[in-house]
């Protein structure tokens, strides 16, 4: 099981290592108007990613439909979890850079991507259940 996990493994080491860098480096957002900046995508795709990879670690059982909704709320609660710690390791820890609000809020909104573009990836694959059909 921890094989198929690597991939979400090494992902999260980079939203670690990217979360880290000091800010100078990236644009500042300074009010809600400017949530839809290209820092704000750029933290879709780190959760979404993040999220989408640790189910992906999951996809059979998802996809055989043993414990599906535990699956995903393990996904996107790791990925909510996971973004609120970057914020609190930014803010305390990582010099140059501070915590935000609306950081966080692309965090969990990239979770729930995450979640969506891999069940409209499967959704095609998964087993249709025959004893609804009359």
């Amino acid at each position: 099981m921890l094989k198929k996990l690597w991939p979400a493994i090494i992902w999260a080491i980079g939203i670690i290592i990217l979360t880290g860098v000091p800010s100078t480096y990236f644009p500042r957002t300074i009010t809600f108007l400017d949530w839809a900046s290209p820092d704000k995508i750029v933290h879709f795709i780190l959760f979404g990613g993040q999220s989408f990879l640790i189910l992906y670690a999951f996809k059979e059982q998802y996809l055989n439909g043993n414990r599906r909704l535990l699956i995903v709320g393990i996904a996107i609660s790791i990925g909510i979890l996971y973004g609120l710690l970057t914020e609190i390791l930014q803010h305390y820890v990582f010099i140059g850079r501070n915590g935000n609000y609306f950081d966080f809020i692309a965090d969990v909104i990239g979770a729930f991507i995450g979640f969506l573009a891999f069940y409209l990836y499967y959704i095609k694959k998964m087993p249709v259940n025959k004893s609804n059909k009359n």
